[in-house]
């Protein structure tokens, strides 16, 4: 499980979230991050071009994954909360997708409970209250993770959805969410994923960011007629 250094008694393991069908993403983080157990904390479809091959290659790689909401959409056929460009994207997504890969997102749990050894542990979508919708912001939120880790009796929190990474710290325990692999919007347009660091009982987390071919997922997303801002925003990421 993970990776294990017998000198330091460590293990290292890897979090992304929000792949968003962008497959040349996916693949520099994965290249980063080789033979590391893996968790994926949902949203692998709509705004990029290749649900399909994300979905395989989490699926091949033996990632362990949680529900997001633009998964759920999917499964579900119902765009009734997004805004108009995140449903035309979830209404070509529903369309493009294999029976496989629908059957692998209608699997999907919406949360996850101690997935390691170590401190005990939580990982959902959006946050332990709306696991699929709402966002979690430490300028909005900070004063409920308190509240969270206490009401979960744990020690670490791993959320996505917001697409903005951010790692809170009191008391020796930890909120967290790894960024957007397939779509950033904090500004910086590099994939980011976070690396959990793992010795006994205590966790550390560490962002990290990943350079990628974002002309060709950019490309990919306008040749297959899907709304031209989710391709432009992968240069500013925005």
């Amino acid at each position: 499980m993970g990776r294990r250094t017998t000198q330091t008694c460590l293990t290292v393991l890897a979090v992304v979230s929000d792949v968003h069908a962008n497959l040349e993403a996916l693949q520099a983080v994965l290249g980063e991050i080789r033979g590391l157990e893996t968790l994926c904390l949902g949203d692998l479809v709509d705004y990029g071009a290749n649900p399909n091959e994300v979905i395989e290659l989490v699926r091949k790689r033996g990632t362990r994954t949680i529900m997001g909401n633009h998964d759920w959409a999917a499964v579900n056929a119902d765009t009734s909360l997004f805004n108009p460009r995140a449903a035309m994207s979830s209404i070509w997504t529903q369309r493009h997708l294999t029976g496989q890969s629908l059957e692998y997102l209608r699997a999907l749990a919406p949360e996850m409970r101690n997935p390691f050894e170590g401190p005990e542990a939580y990982f959902t979508h959006g946050s332990p209250d709306d696991r699929l919708w709402e966002y979690v912001d430490p300028r909005t939120h900070a004063n409920l993770f308190g509240h969270y880790l206490s009401k979960l009796g744990v020690g670490l929190i791993g959320l996505g959805h917001t697409h903005v990474p951010y790692v809170w710290m009191e008391g020796g325990k930890t909120v967290f969410n790894p960024g957007s692999v397939g779509q950033p919007r904090d500004g910086n347009p590099k994939a980011s994923y976070a690396l959990v660091t793992i010795e006994g009982k205590e966790a550390t987390v560490d962002i990290r960011r990943v350079e990628y071919d974002v002309q060709k997922a950019a490309s990919k997303i306008l040749d297959a007629g899907l709304p031209a801002p989710h391709a432009s925003r992968l240069f500013s990421g925005t």
